[in-house]
């Protein structure tokens, strides 16, 4: 599975966070060419502050089809680039990369406004691609946010 194919099935996912009314963001996890893992935002679905796409239980499940929590195969795709959170999420589960569509230049920690990913102070070190299908995130998120200041429903076009 390349990096197209991947992002492809995390922004059907991020368009699955509209049907609850959450930010349309997706992440998939692949092991060996292999789809693991796959989750989108539930923050409003779930009243949980920490369920983003790319943190929501992802490495548990990730986990469970290696030999433990230490995730070295594993490449993680999400629609928009992680938070500090999630990419210390991503760090600590010891991800060999993190592959995301548009940059967070707000929150982004994986380059935009901090460097969790590839910080050589911390413990590891993850390869970071940035810019797959960019444009296709981007204009999901846009939308959104664009429909909330207009009062109207987001679809997932």
């Amino acid at each position: 599975m390349d990096d197209l194919d991947a992002m492809a099935v995390a922004l059907d996912e991020a368009r699955s966070a509209l049907d609850h009314g959450d930010v349309p963001i997706g992440a998939v996890v692949v092991v060996n060419d292999r789809i693991v893992a796959r989750r989108h935002n539930e923050r409003e679905a779930t009243g949980d502050p920490t369920a983003h796409a790319e943190c929501s239980h992802y490495a548990t499940r990730a986990a469970s089809v290696g030999d433990g929590w230490r995730l070295g195969d594993a490449t993680l795709y999400v629609t928009i680039e992680p938070c500090p959170m999630c990419a210390g999420a991503a760090l600590a589960a010891r991800l060999a990369r993190v592959v995301f569509g548009a940059p967070d230049p707000k929150a982004g920690a994986c380059g935009s406004l901090y460097n969790v990913c590839t910080d050589p102070r911390l413990h590891h070190e993850m390869a970071v691609t940035a810019g797959i299908r960019s444009d296709d995130a981007a204009a999901l998120v846009t939308a959104f946010f664009a429909s909330k200041r207009d009062g109207a429903t987001p679809t997932g076009q």
